[in-house]
């Protein structure tokens, strides 16, 4: 009976300290080590690096984008994915509804709140540019132990009367908290 219990107990903390260990992941790769070789990593799946703008171009989920990467202390700590193809309203809340119900199916994703959706009667432009609403959806990456430091959410932007969607993949761990203030 003490080996069941001795072997359960330790089966329990290797999962706990897998999942403390788990990052955000981004196409399968682990969000963390230098910008340098999450580009190498990125441009192995395919993504052409784009030295003027420094980001890189491709195809992600079916859409044409650009990935950022984002570090602190060379460390990555976020993938920005944009759509290279603005949209006016009505089909951006086809794409960001089209995004939730992804998300929403996908069985690695964690919603942070139930209903994310939005409706026909959403006014985009006047939220935005009057309210200064940000239209956005948050969804965390299992497993659920530590997945508040894997953060993955996605917001409307818009620049000349055209939306377009980013999505952000965060290892919340490698952010910048303070410790330069």
């Amino acid at each position: 009976m003490k080996k069941i219990l001795l072997s359960l107990t330790l089966l329990m903390l290797s999962v706990a300290m897998y999942a403390q260990n788990e990052v955000t992941k981004f196409l399968g790769i682990p969000i963390d080590g230098t910008k340098a070789d999450m580009i190498q990593k990125i441009k192995a799946k395919g993504f052409n690096y784009n030295a003027q703008e420094d980001c890189l171009e491709g195809i992600f989920n079916g859409e044409k984008v650009f990935v950022s990467i984002k570090a602190n202390k060379n460390k990555v700590w976020r993938i920005a994915v944009i759509d290279k193809t603005g949209r006016d309203e009505g089909q951006i809340k086809i794409r960001f509804n089209k995004l939730c119900q992804q998300f929403d199916n996908n069985p690695k994703y964690y919603p942070l709140k139930e209903t994310q959706n939005l409706s026909d009667n959403d006014d985009i432009s006047y939220g935005m540019t009057v309210e200064h609403k940000q239209f956005e959806a948050v969804y965390y990456q299992l497993p659920y132990e530590g997945a508040l430091n894997r953060t993955v959410w996605f917001t409307i932007g818009e620049v000349y009367g055209k939306y377009y969607i980013s999505i952000f993949y965060e290892n919340n761990k490698n952010e910048s908290h303070g410790e330069d203030l």
